[in-house]
């Protein structure tokens, strides 16, 4: 079982570095790539941050135990220019598993630490735990790019969705065959609306997409929306959260990731509590729920176990 909001640890004992992550399953386990954010918190102008470490990866075959495999797109301290100097910003790995080659493609939000250069930064590796290598970072198809994630469907197209022009809207970019390079902008959604941290996910012939406000730090409700395909129309169905301590701010929380189950029509919602004074102590909230149209809700536990999802 894994107490939501506390401590979570991995099999040496070690506090688990994984804020804005994503999970991979691959080969009968799950890979869990995050950012580690186990150095100094510190402000700089107005921002809480603290210096890049790198993207960690642990694996599980269960959900509930996990293995730290190291930091597997590790800081490059010697470079200042570098995309991932330790005064960058790198954040919300996604990894994707690219079923012709075998090769692993992380996608990772980069930017400069004041958040003006808006990139998404790309990285590729033979096994899910690395090395990667960094191919490089730009603004997808010339859109600045801020919170965003990257996913393959059912039929094995990539899809990488990222908060665009400035909060504004989100941008829903198929990529390239091969993973690595976004190829179109299929749709231009949630325009006005301020969404950001999106967690897309398909069941039933729709897609679905879990988002939350753009209050930086801040608490904010969450929102669940559906369309047909990836290019909309997309309608919101509201806020799925309920129970717990202050629901409608979603638990103080902020959506990451959605795990597909072992039962068709059941999924786990990953969330980061983030604690600006202390952000390798921010924590964790994994709640399953069951896909239920427009009536879905996503209930507080206290505690999950994963493995039964």
């Amino acid at each position: 079982m894994l107490t939501n909001g506390g401590i979570w640890r991995d099999t040496a004992g070690e506090i688990i570095q994984a804020h804005g992550g994503g999970i991979l399953h691959h080969g009968g386990k799950w890979y869990w790539y995050g950012e580690n954010k186990g150095g100094e918190t510190y402000r700089k102008g107005e921002i809480d941050r603290t210096d890049v470490i790198g993207i960690s990866c642990y694996s599980s075959t269960d959900l509930v135990s996990w293995k730290h495999e190291g930091v597997v797109l590790p800081a490059v301290a010697g470079e200042e220019d570098h995309d991932l100097h330790p005064s960058r910003v790198v954040e919300r790995p996604k990894v994707l598993h690219h079923r012709a080659s075998g090769r692993f493609v992380m996608w990772v939000h980069i930017d400069t630490w004041d958040y003006r250069t808006g990139h998404a930064g790309v990285a590729v590796a033979d096994s899910p735990t690395g090395p990667f290598q960094y191919l490089g970072s730009g603004r997808p198809l010339g859109h600045i790019s801020h919170d965003m994630t990257a996913f393959t469907d059912e039929r094995g197209v990539g899809w990488l969705v990222h908060s665009a022009d400035w909060h504004s809207a989100l941008h829903i970019v198929r990529l390239s065959e091969d993973l690595t390079e976004p190829a179109e902008v299929v749709g231009i959604e949630f325009v006005g609306a301020r969404r950001e941290a999106p967690a897309p996910f398909q069941h039933d012939g729709k897609w679905y997409m879990l988002t939350s406000g753009c209050t930086g730090w801040e608490p904010n409700a969450a929102d669940l929306a559906v369309a047909p395909n990836p290019w909309g129309p997309w309608q919101s169905l509201g806020d799925p959260c309920r129970g717990g301590v202050d629901p409608e701010l979603t638990w103080h929380y902020q959506s990451t990731f959605v795990v597909p189950g072992r039962t068709p029509g059941h999924f786990m919602a990953l969330f980061d509590r983030w604690n600006p004074g202390n952000l390798g102590d921010s924590r964790y909230i994994w709640l399953p729920f069951q896909m239920n149209g427009a009536d879905t809700v996503i209930e507080w536990q206290d505690s999950v176990d994963p493995s039964r999802v």
